[in-house]
Parts: structure tokens; sequence; C-alpha cells
């Protein structure tokens, strides 16, 4: 476990009776409110003295309710340092008007429109999609790219086509561990590290792993590709809670971090564990 406070840069934090999450009811086991006190228990003996808050999928419609909950709740706890919020970036020019209202909001750094549950990942290279893309820049805001592994060549094509937005890929591209699949995930996180304007997030790994073994020695190879291609400067520790509950609890996952980053300073330790948050979600 690390000897200093760490920044949990992936965090989801919710009440379904403040707004409607209609996905969860296939998910019964986190379909309830998962706020910071619950967070606070679930962390253990991990020190957390700032965390960021992503989207959650509210129901469509809902997401400035979302994101001003979740504002209100960073008022009063400053450990919330930064929110990623859902905006319908396929409005393009149109969803400057969610872009506004969440730039009035408490912490409000990032934007995360899933990939992930679309039936075809490219509509994120659309035109209209591109055109909400460009216009985070005015508010200088990140965007979160959230894609399965089959789906990881168009967030490459997108980070490529927008240089001048700074995107961070949540649980490294989640690949196919499962499996024990390498490429062409590593070949497309070799292509994403060579872009400067890219930074991703060693969350989510644990889930992607085959529910009879959840093997170290199976996300091993990951965690560390991840690292060699990125380097600690541009690499960010995700909890995941409390998705990683279906899986996994919260200290273990630190815990296989430090088994396989052994050998790592304490210099890029701190990288992976604070300060790549911090320059990434300007905290």
């Amino acid at each position: 476990m690390p000897n200093f406070p760490i920044i949990d840069a992936h965090v989801h934090i919710y009440d379904p009776a403040a707004v409607p999450f209609s996905w969860m009811k296939s998910v019964p086991a986190i379909d309830r409110a998962h706020v910071i006190a619950d967070f606070d228990r679930a962390r253990g003996d991990v020190v957390v003295d700032a965390f960021v808050f992503v989207e959650v999928a509210a129901d469509p419609g809902e997401h400035l309710r979302e994101a001003r909950f979740v504002s209100r709740l960073a008022d009063h706890d400053p450990r919330l340092g930064a929110l990623v919020v859902h905006a319908p970036l396929e409005k393009g020019a149109r969803v400057e008007e969610d872009l506004e209202a969440f730039a009035g909001l408490t912490r409000v750094k990032g934007v995360r429109r899933l990939i992930q549950g679309e039936a075809d990942p490219g509509f994120c290279l659309e035109p209209e999609f591109a055109e909400g893309i460009e216009r985070l820049k005015t508010f200088g805001f990140s965007f979160d790219i959230c894609v399965k592994s089959f789906g990881l060549a168009y967030g490459l094509e997108l980070a490529r086509r927008h240089p001048g937005v700074a995107f961070i890929l949540d649980h490294i591209g989640k690949p196919d561990i499962r499996r024990g699949l390498m490429e062409p995930w590593r070949g497309q996180i070799r292509a994403l590290a060579a872009l400067p304007n890219v930074t991703v997030k060693l969350s989510g790994v644990i889930t992607e792993t085959h529910p009879d073994r959840r093997a170290l020695a199976d996300f091993r190879p990951y965690v560390l590709e991840v690292i060699d291609a990125f380097g600690f400067d541009r690499v960010m520790f995700g909890g995941d809670w409390p998705v990683s509950e279906l899986t996994h609890r919260y200290g273990q996952w630190v815990a296989a971090l430090d088994a396989i980053l052994a050998d790592a300073s304490q210099a890029d330790l701190r990288k992976l564990y604070r300060e790549s948050a911090q320059r990434a979600y300007r905290l």
C-alpha cells in the first residue's frame, strides 16, 4: 500500500432516488445509492485525499441533474476535486448550451460520452460528434474515452483528429484479458501513447479478467504494457468504485498494483497515484 495519500481518478457517486439510472435494474448488486460515506467504508485502509467523479450513464436527458447533484456534494467535501460529466456531444454545436451549464458548476473538468455501449462505436467519428468534441476546447474540458477493446481503434482515431483536446483513456481500453489477447490492443495502446494529448487510467482491469480466475498473472502483462508505453507521467490510478465491487474489493486492486510495481521508485509511484491525475484533471 502506498505510504502516502492517493488520488483516485475514477469514482462513481450516485443515488437512484435523486437521478434515475435504468440500466442498473439489470445489475441489482449496485442498484442502490453509493455516496461518499459508502466509498470511505469501501476503501478501507487505503488513504484517499482526493478523487474524481465520473458520470454513471444517467437516463437520457438527466445528465444536467446528475452533474448538479454531484456538484452539490463537492461543495461539502473538498476531496471531490473534479467532475467528469456526461454531455451528448452528438448534438454538435448545440451541445454548447450543455457545456455552458457545466462551466457554471463546481469542479467540472471534463466530459465523457460513453462509446462502449454503442452498436457502432464509429459514431464518435461522425461530423456532429466531431463538432461537439471541438466545442470542449472553448471550456477547457477534457474528454474521457470509454471503449471496449474492439472499439479502441475508434478512440485512437478520435484522439488523432482532435489534437487540441486532452483525452483520457478509461480502463486501459478494456483489453480482452479473459481470453489473453494482446493484439491489436497492444499496438493501439502504443499508437495512443505516441499522441501527446492522451493519458490513461489504470482502472477497471480486474473486471476484464476471467470470472473463474481473477489471477494477477493474467493481467500483470497488460498493466506493465501500459506503463511501458505511456510512462508513469501519463498513467493514473483509478479504483472504478463501486463497479469494482462486482469483482473485487478496493484494497485488492491496490494490493495487486503493489505486487506488480514492487520495483518502482517512490517518485514513479507518486506520479501514478497522485501527480498524473493532478495534471490531467487540473486538481
